[in-house]
């Protein structure tokens, strides 16, 4: 029987994405049975960080909205298909995130009504809801950023990680995830990290780092 994991998300993270693709290979190899929850940087580290990454994090304010209108339409299974849609458009296309266009491009690639991102940003709810399941979770399992993948349907233990830089092939990837699920249920593991010598293989990381780059020579 799969295994209920609930897979928390900001759409702004391209290391988060690449998780995310390995989770939906999970699903469809009937390993995991996926339910998606939000996650904001931005409230995450305000006030703690590089107005840069600041700006950046900012982005994903529309996005997560919609995905809390997205839940109330169709339901959890409807918030996957639209994230994967987002993220194939954002890190793989180099569409912008706060771009409303992107946004409804992406609703529409999931077969989503594309008023649900003008209705979550007529809906001040939409927010609340977004910084209410953030905090949730951070007060409950301490969670600091995405990926970040809660056991037993989110009601377990949770991690961050596991942080890729390719999605593995089928073996490996059924490989990692019983790795990782026994780490999160072992309660005397608290972290396991090495340091990131490449990036993932994505648009949206190429376009950031130009930016960077272009700002360091200004």
């Amino acid at each position: 029987m799969a295994e209920r994991v609930r897979f928390y998300f900001d759409p702004i993270c391209p290391w988060c994405y690449q998780t995310s693709r390995w989770a939906r290979r999970l699903e469809e190899l009937g390993i995991v049975d996926l339910d998606w929850g939000v996650f904001s940087l931005e409230l995450q580290n305000r006030g703690n960080e590089p107005e840069d990454l600041a700006r950046a994090h900012a982005r994903s304010e529309l996005a997560l909205r919609t995905a809390i209108a997205v839940r109330d339409e169709v339901g959890a299974a409807g918030v996957g298909r639209f994230y994967e849609r987002l993220g194939a458009r954002v890190h793989e296309q180099g569409e912008p995130l706060d771009d409303a266009t992107t946004v409804t491009s992406a609703l529409a690639d999931a077969g989503l009504p594309v008023r649900l991102a003008g209705e979550a940003m007529g809906d001040r709810s939409t927010l609340e809801r977004v910084a209410a399941e953030h905090r949730e979770l951070c007060d409950r399992t301490r969670s600091f950023g995405v990926p970040t993948v809660v056991l037993d349907g989110g009601e377990g233990p949770a991690i961050f990680g596991p942080v890729i830089v390719e999605v593995p092939d089928d073996d490996d990837a059924v490989a990692l995830w019983e790795h990782v699920s026994w780490l999160v249920r072992h309660d005397s593991f608290a972290e396991l990290k090495r340091e990131r010598d490449r990036s993932p293989d994505l648009e949206s990381v190429r376009r950031w780092q130009q930016r960077q780059a272009d700002r360091a020579a200004s």
